[in-house]
């Protein structure tokens, strides 16, 4: 496994209850190496503003993402640039007993933002690149997007819904 790209590993020892602010700001290198493993044109910008705390072995990183990328539009491959400012509260676990890196673990709803992780530091850089890749639209549109698929033949939402159907009955039924 290769190490990831904007690493910023905290040491659960040194937290404690106290809140432990933490500012993250990844690199040129480093946010070119992102854009490339997520598919993006380009990353412009990404930090982080966190505050850790620990419990016990659970450690809380909550705080506020900014980040600025450039993505291609699914349509034309246009660029399509996006703004990210999102705040996040994630928790971090050790790993379940017995549980591989590949086993499946069942989480609940209120559970979705849990990380394990695995000996005695977190890795908050990559947690917040991940957090990042998730608040991104999976199907970014540039402008003109719509007429480069009709013109690629994909046919609209109207085109093709529930109602494109009953339009087409509703027109056999005229006499």
């Amino acid at each position: 496994m290769t190490a990831p790209e904007f690493s910023r590993t905290v040491r659960a020892d040194s937290l404690g209850v106290t809140p432990h602010p933490l500012a993250l700001e990844a690199s040129a290198a480093e946010r070119g190496a992102l854009a490339r493993r997520f598919g993006l044109v380009a990353i412009a910008r990404l930090s982080a503003a966190a505050v850790l705390t620990r419990n016990g072995d659970e450690i809380r990183a909550g705080g506020t993402l900014a980040g600025e990328v450039t993505q291609s539009c699914v349509a034309s491959g246009a660029p399509v640039e996006a703004v990210v400012n999102v705040p996040f509260d994630l928790v971090f676990r050790p790993q379940p007993e017995g549980g591989g890196p590949d086993e499946e673990v069942e989480l609940g709803e209120a559970e979705l933002d849990v990380i394990f992780y695995d000996g005695g530091a977190i890795d908050l850089g990559e947690a917040v690149a991940e957090t990042l890749l998730l608040n991104l639209d999976p199907y970014p549109r540039a402008p003109g997007a719509g007429a480069a698929l009709q013109a690629a033949g994909v046919k609209s939402e109207e085109e093709v819904g529930p109602f494109a159907a009953l339009a087409g009955l509703k027109d056999k039924l005229k006499p």
